[in-house]
């Protein structure tokens, strides 16, 4: 699937430097787990010296940890460095379109505390107080060091949200309310430190770069299906979020839909698809929102709607590599995961209906972050600017 991401390991011995190398090591620590100094020296062209002192220094800083020595060889044994966990903590809130998320995490990305919402459309101000209650209760369960800890918070929310009250269902009146709300601006009287926002979708799409089994890519194509589909692009080892911050906006890819007519991605792979399926059929949705993890029985309706969304897809990736010569693929969603395979296998099977020739395709995978891509994204926005190396296409304020 291609090889490791050159333009992510390139260090300088420069003076001056120090900041860009450190997260250079960082960088290199996320993605491989852990190292021993010889090999960060090797991978980064750094000197022996300036490696071990920025190794130290990090270390120092409690942003890294020893781990037991490796023997057996000769000479000194070798004494490989890892993330400490307790290195630093992030917040990460996603707004959705049917709930909002809360997630603390630390330092090598795993979630320390979790809150969840559901509502039937997203309206401004419970949302503010679902923050600042969660944040209040979050910090309660840590200690001092920890709090001073807190590199900032992000935000994952879909831009313009208004435009869909008629998709949710919302009273326009109160959608409307989001047109003058500054996001931003509202969750920084709220806490201290930094506030970061981001498109829903980019900040999912970060988080399998973050956080996911993609060390071996360098270009890849990201598909998030949740109430609607969307997407993000990576390039270079860098999420690429173009000039207005909706790069990847493949929800508007024009697709076949059921009917043979021009559609739109987002019509025919969104969960809010399979919703109206359900809802007149006379069952209850609600699971669809509610348990991502099992959607409970589901037969026909089921099928057809993964047969569609694949169709869809598939379109959308081959149109998309026509573009960018990407190197995978990759498929995840608020779905359960048996779902989710389903549906990969179906565009992979899809793709081959199509005339590829000119078109290398990419290799289809599944998403490794899961449910949870968005809010983990968003936390990983103060975590990727202020620890690792990659393009900033985040907004960000301080307070």
């Amino acid at each position: 699937m291609g090889g490791a991401r050159p333009s992510l390991h390139h260090g300088t011995n420069q003076s001056g430097m120090r900041d860009h190398n450190e997260r250079v090591v960082l960088s290199l620590l996320r993605q491989h787990g852990s190292l021993a100094k010889t090999a960060i020296a090797r991978m980064t062209g750094l000197s022996a010296q300036t490696s071990s002192i920025i190794m130290r220094m990090l270390e120092a800083d409690e942003l890294l940890s020893r781990e037991e020595p490796l023997r057996g060889r000769i000479g000194q044994p070798l004494i490989p460095m890892s993330l400490n966990p307790e290195g630093a903590f992030f917040l990460g809130l996603k707004i959705g379109r049917r709930s909002a998320d809360l997630v603390l995490i630390d330092f090598v990305g795993k979630i320390r505390s979790m809150l969840h919402v559901p509502y039937d459309y997203p309206a401004p101000e419970p949302i503010f107080r679902f923050v600042a209650e969660g944040m209040a209760e979050m910090m309660a369960t840590l200690t001092s060091k920890q709090r001073e800890r807190i590199g900032g918070i992000g935000i994952a929310a879909p831009f313009e949200l208004w435009k869909w009250a008629d998709t949710v269902g919302a009273p326009q009146q109160i959608m409307d309310q989001w047109r003058s709300c500054d996001i931003r601006a509202r969750v920084a009287e709220l806490c201290p430190f930094p506030v970061y926002l981001q498109n829903d979708m980019t900040a999912a799409c970060g988080a399998e770069l973050v956080f996911g089994q993609t060390k071996d890519l360098n270009d890849f194509v990201y598909f998030y299906i949740g109430s609607f589909i969307g997407g993000g692009i990576v390039i270079n080892g860098s999420l690429y979020a173009g000039r207005s911050g909706n790069a990847g906006a493949l929800g508007s890819m024009p697709v076949p839909g059921a009917d043979g007519r021009a559609s739109q991605l987002i019509d025919v792979a969104s969960i809010t698809a399979l919703e109206k399926v359900v809802t007149e059929l006379g069952r209850d949705p609600s699971p669809l929102w509610a348990s991502p993890d099992d959607w409970g029985a589901m037969g026909d309706e089921l099928t057809a709607w993964i047969d569609q969304a694949g169709k869809g897809i598939a379109q959308a990736v081959i149109a998309a590599s026509s573009v960018v010569d990407f190197e995978a693929a990759i498929i995840d969603g608020w779905l359960p995961v048996g779902v989710r395979a389903r549906i990969v296998e179906s565009v992979r099977r899809q793709v081959e209906t199509f005339d590829l020739e000119g078109i290398e395709l990419p290799v289809i995978l599944e998403g490794t972050v899961g449910i949870h891509a968005r809010s983990l994204g968003a936390a990983s926005l103060p975590l990727s600017d202020r620890f690792l190396l990659g393009q900033k296409i985040f907004r960000k304020a301080n307070p």
